[in-house]
C-alpha cells in the first residue's frame, strides 16, 4: 500500500478535528436520549385466579425489560428467558441478572428450559441440582415463576424432540425437583401446534430408536398423520400445572419466504384444531380411538388447565408480499379478539415473540416484533388494551431482602436523530475526504512512513490494535473501552482484523523464501503450527486444573453464554454451554472412551482461545498456498478461496469436529487468511500499484467506503453503555435486515468481508501518511503488543479468570471497570516490555 503524504499545516488538521467535534456535540432537541426519565410508577394490580397476562420474549442480548416497557408504554406482565440444562456458572449469573431486571418491572418470569443433554440423562440428581440452581438465581424474586420444560417436544427441529417416553420421565423429575425447592412453581407443558405432524414421511421405524408403540396412537403400525401430535408427550395431570401452545402465523414452510396475510380465523383454528388422529391415555398407554385431538378441548377444558400461548407473525423485509403492518396487525387483531371470546376464557397468558432471527438455510431475516417502531407499537398497544390481558406491573417491584444482588446497568446512551444525525454522518465523511485530499500536499517526507527494515511497523501497530480489541471484548466487563472495540471502526471485530493480518505477516516473512527455500518454509510453518497446537492443549488443561480449585470460579472460560450472535441465531440468546463437558473423566480410570480424542482434537477449552485451532490448520496448509503464489497461480488461489468461502457460507458444513468450527468455520474464515497472505506476498507490488497517481482516486474511494461502513455501524440500535452514541439514520428493522443478511459475523457475510478489506487498506494508508505523529502518540503502546500477540493472547485467558473472581466488578460500574482495563492493558504492556516469562510462554 502507498505512502500516504500529509497535510500542509498542522493547524489545518486541528481546525478540521475541531469542526468534527462541534458537529458531534449535543444540539438541543435534535438529540434524543434513550435513557428514560423517572416517571410515576403504576401500582401493581391485585391479582385474582382469573387474571390473564400479556408477556414478551425479548432479544436479551440487545434488548431489556426497561426498553420494552418504554416501547409498549408499560411493562409486560411476564417476560420469557431461555435457560440451559444443566446450568453452568455463567448461565447462573446471566439468570440472576434476568430475575433482577424483570423484578424491577414488577413482572412474572417464564423460564424456557432447553436441555443440553440427552433426555435420558436427566435423572433425579441432575434435576435436583438444576432446581437448586434455579432457586438460588430466583432468590428474592416476588413474582410467579413459570417453567416451560423442553417446549415443542413433538417437533423434530429441537434436539429433545419426538422422544415421548424419555420426555415424560424427564418432565416428571424436573417438576418434582422444582416443587421441592422453588416456592409454588408453575410447570408448563408446551407442544407446537404445527399441522404437519409428524413432520416427515410415514414410517414404521421412528428415529432415535424410539419404540413405534409410543408414537403410533392410531394402532395402524405406522407413525403418520393419523397419530396424535400431543397425547404421547403429555406428562400427566399431576405434574402439569398449565399447558402451552406455540401458535405462529408462518406460511413459509420449506418454500421461498413470502410475507402473507393471515387467513380468517387462523389463530382460533390452530387453538381448537386437531393435532393428529387418535389420542392415548398416558397412564394406561391405550388408544382412545376418538379420531380427533382438539387441543383446547382435550388439554385445556377437559383437564381444567390454564393455557399459555406463544405467538407472533412472520415478516421478512427481504421477502415480497404484504406490508409489515398489514401482516402483523391482522394477526394481533385475530389473537386478541380470539382470547377475548368467552369460549377461550381459559387462555391465561399470551406471550408475544419480540425477537429477530435468521432462518437457515438461505439466511432469511425474520422480524417477529410488534413494537420495533412506533408505527407498529402504537396500534399494537391499542389492540392489546381491548383483549382483557393484563400488563405490568403485576407484583411489587424489586427483589425482596437480597441486598447483594444488583440489577445490571442498563445499556442506555444517546441517539442522535433528525438533521443532527445526518449532519454528524456528513461531517465524518467530509473530514475523511478532506484528509485524503490534503494528504498529497506538503510535509509528506516529514510525517510519512519511511521504514525499510524486514518488519513493517505499520502491521505491528495494526496487530497491536487488533489484539487490544480482542482482549477488551473477551474480558467482557462493561467499560469505556467497548465504545471503541465493539464495531466502532466499522462492522468488523478484532478477530477478523487479526486473522487477515496474521496471513499478511506470513506472506511477508515466508513469501520471499518459498521459491528457493521450500524445505525451510515447510519446516518453519510446521514448527509454528505445532507450537500453537501444544500451547492450545496446555491452556485447555491448565484452565481445567484451575476450575477444580474450590476457591476459583472459572465459569468465565469454561462455559459460554450465547449472546445470540452465533450460528444458532438470536433464539439461542441466554443458552449456556459447558465447554468442558465430560472432562471430569480425566480423573477416572479408565478414562472414558472418546475423551482423549476430543481433547486432542480441541473439542473442549475456553471459547476465548478456540481460534488457535484455526491458526494451526491454516499454518499447516500455508506452504501450499505460498508455493502456488510463487508459481504464478494467484488468481487460481483466490478463486478457490472464494469458492470455499461461498460453499461454507451457503451449506454451512464443518470439516473438523474442533470447537473453533462453531465460531470460526474453517471454510469461511480461510478467506481472510488467504487474502491476507496474498497481500503480504505481493506487498511491495500492491504499494507501488496504489502509489500510481492514476489510481489515487481508487484509494480515496476505498478510504471513503471504509468511513461509510463505520457510519453504517454507528446507525445500529445496539447501545453498549450510557456513554454510547448512535445515529438514527435508518429504521431499526432495515438495519437489522441489512446487518443479518450482509454483515453476519460467524459466517462472515459478504459486507463484513468487504469491510475488513476496506478498513485494512484505510488504516494502512492512514499509518503510511501520518506515521510519525501517530507513532509518537500511540505506537509506543501498540507496537510492542503487536510484536508479541501470541504471548498476549495466552496471558489474557488467565487475566479473564482473575477478573471474573473479583466480586466488585460484577456490579457493572462503568468507571471502575474502565480503570480495571487500564491496569490490565498496562500490565500486559509491561510484561511484554520486560519479557516476563518469555522463556516459558510462547511469543
Amino acid at each position: 500500500m502507498p505512502t500516504f503524504p500529509l497535510v500542509a499545516r498542522q493547524r489545518a488538521l486541528a481546525v478540521l478535528v475541531m469542526l468534527l467535534v462541534m458537529f458531534l456535540m449535543p444540539t438541543g432537541q435534535a438529540w434524543g436520549s434513550v435513557q428514560s426519565s423517572s416517571s410515576l410508577q403504576q401500582q401493581p394490580s391485585t391479582e385474582d385466579p382469573g387474571t390473564r397476562f400479556f408477556g414478551a420474549l425479548l432479544d436479551w442480548d440487545k434488548d431489556s425489560a426497561a426498553d420494552y416497557s418504554q416501547r409498549l408504554g408499560a411493562p409486560a406482565a411476564l417476560y420469557g428467558q431461555n435457560v440451559s440444562m444443566p446450568l453452568g456458572d455463567g448461565g447462573r449469573e446471566y439468570l440472576k441478572g434476568y430475575f433482577s431486571q424483570i423484578a424491577d418491572q414488577g413482572s412474572h418470569a417464564l423460564l424456557t428450559v432447553r436441555p443440553g443433554i440427552d433426555l435420558k440423562e436427566i435423572n433425579d440428581d441432575v434435576a435436583s441440582a438444576f432446581a437448586r440452581q434455579i432457586t438460588t438465581a430466583a432468590a428474592g424474586f416476588r413474582g410467579k415463576v413459570l417453567v416451560r420444560f423442553a417446549p415443542e417436544m413433538n417437533a423434530p427441529w429441537v434436539s429433545w424432540g419426538q422422544e415421548p417416553e424419555a420426555y415424560r420421565a424427564a418432565f416428571d423429575k424436573v417438576a418434582v425437583a422444582l416443587r421441592a425447592t422453588l416456592p409454588d412453581p408453575v410447570m408448563v407443558w408446551s407442544p407446537t401446534a404445527e399441522k404437519d405432524y409428524p413432520f416427515q414421511v410415514a414410517t414404521a421405524t421412528p428415529p432415535k430408536g424410539v419404540p413405534l408403540a409410543s408414537l403410533d396412537t392410531s394402532g395402524n403400525g405406522i407413525w403418520d398423520q393419523d397419530d396424535s401430535a400431543f397425547a404421547p408427550y403429555y406428562p400427566g395431570d399431576d405434574v402439569v400445572d398449565w399447558v402451552g401452545l406455540s401458535v405462529y402465523h408462518d406460511t413459509t414452510g420449506a418454500s421461498v419466504a413470502s410475507n402473507t396475510l393471515p387467513a380468517a380465523g387462523e389463530f382460533n383454528d390452530a387453538l381448537h384444531g386437531s393435532g393428529g388422529g387418535s389420542s392415548i391415555d398416558t397412564s394406561s398407554g391405550t388408544s382412545s380411538g376418538t379420531g380427533t385431538d382438539n387441543f383446547y378441548s382435550t388439554y385445556v377444558q377437559t383437564r381444567t388447565k390454564p393455557l399459555l400461548v406463544e405467538t407472533g407473525a412472520f415478516y421478512s423485509s427481504g421477502a415480497g408480499g404484504a406490508a409489515e403492518l398489514d401482516v402483523k396487525e391482522t394477526w394481533w387483531h385475530q389473537v386478541f379478539a380470539s382470547v377475548a371470546e368467552p369460549g377461550n376464557g381459559a387462555v391465561r397468558a399470551v406471550v408475544w415473540n419480540e425477537t429477530t432471527d435468521v432462518r437457515q438455510p438461505g439466511g432469511v431475516s425474520i422480524d417477529w416484533r410488534a413494537t420495533a417502531e412506533p408505527s407498529l407499537a402504537n396500534p399494537f398497544r391499542t389492540s392489546l388494551d381491548t383483549s382483557g390481558l393484563t400488563i405490568g406491573p403485576v407484583t411489587e417491584k424489586g427483589l425482596e431482602n437480597v441486598p447483594g444482588i444488583e440489577a445490571p446497568q442498563p445499556k442506555t446512551g444517546t441517539v442522535i436523530q433528525g438533521w443532527a444525525a445526518w449532519a454528524s454522518a456528513a461531517s465524518v465523511l467530509v473530514a475523511v475526504a478532506a484528509l485524503w485530499l490534503l494528504s498529497s500536499r506538503a510535509f509528506a517526507s516529514k510525517w510519512s512512513y519511511t521504514g525499510t527494515g524486514k518488519r513493517d511497523a505499520r502491521i505491528d501497530m495494526l496487530r497491536g490494535l487488533a489484539i487490544v480489541f480482542v482482549v477488551v471484548n473477551h474480558v467482557g466487563i462493561n467499560s469505556v473501552f467497548q465504545l471503541l472495540s465493539q464495531e466502532t471502526l466499522g462492522v468488523v471485530s478484532g478477530a477478523e482484523l487479526f486473522v487477515m493480518l496474521s496471513g499478511a505477516v506470513l506472506g511477508m516473512v515466508y513469501g520471499p523464501r518459498i521459491a528457493t527455500e521450500l524445505g525451510d518454509v515447510v519446516d518453519g510453518t510446521t514448527k509454528r503450527a505445532w507450537k500453537l497446537y501444544f500451547t492450545a492443549l496446555a491452556v485447555v488443561l491448565i484452565v481445567y486444573g484451575l476450575s477444580l480449585l474450590p476457591f476459583v470460579n472459572a465459569a468465565a472460560v469454561t462455559t459460554f453464554t450465547d449472546q445470540g450472535t452465533g450460528g444458532a441465531g438470536r433464539a439461542a440468546a441466554g443458552t449456556t454451554y459447558d465447554l468442558y463437558a465430560g472432562m471430569e473423566g480425566l480423573l477416572q480410570f479408565p478414562v472414558p472412551q472418546g475423551l482423549i480424542p476430543a481433547l486432542l482434537l480441541l473439542q473442549v477449552g475456553p471459547w476465548q482461545f478456540n481460534i488457535m485451532g484455526l491458526y494451526v490448520v491454516l499454518l499447516l496448509i500455508s506452504p501450499l498456498i505460498l508455493l502456488a503464489l510463487s508459481r504464478g497461480f494467484t488468481w487460481l488461489v483466490l478463486a478457490l478461496s472464494v469458492g470455499l468461502y461461498t460453499a461454507g457460507s451457503i451449506f454451512r458444513f464443518r470439516l473438523l469436529p474442533s470447537q473453533f468450527e462453531d465460531s470460526f468455520p474453517l471454510l469461511v474464515w480461510q478467506l481472510l487468511f488467504v487474502v491476507g497472505m496474498t497481500a503480504g506476498f505481493y506487498r511491495h507490488q500492491i504499494i507501488e500499484w496504489f502509489g500510481d497517481p492514476r489510481r489515487r482516486l481508487l484509494l480515496g474511494g476505498c478510504i471513503f467506503l471504509a468511513a461509510a461502513c463505520a457510519v453504517f455501524s454507528w446507525s445500529g440500535p445496539y447501545l453498549t453503555n450510557q456513554l454510547d452514541i448512535r445515529l438514527a439514520l435508518i429504521p431499526e428493522n432495515t438495519f437489522r435486515y441489512v446487518y443479518d443478511t450482509f454483515f453476519s459475523r460467524t459466517y462472515l457475510g459478504p459486507g463484513r468481508v468487504l469491510n475488513v478489506f476496506l478498513i485494512t487498506i484505510a488504516l494502512y494508508a492512514l499509518l503510511s501518511a501520518f506515521w510519525k505523529p501517530l507513532s509518537r502518540a500511540v505506537g509506543w503502546f501498540f507496537i510492542p503488543l503487536g510484536q508479541a500477540t501470541l504471548y498476549v493472547f495466552i496471558m489474557h485467558v488467565f487475566f479473564i479468570v482473575a477478573i471474573a473472581n473479583i466480586p466488585a466488578l460484577r456490579d457493572g460500574n462503568l468507571w471502575l471497570n474502565t480503570a480495571v482495563y487500564v491496569v490490565l492493558l498496562a500490565t500486559l504492556w509491561v510484561m511484554v516490555k520486560t519479557k516476563f516469562l518469555f522463556g516459558l510462554v510462547p511469543s
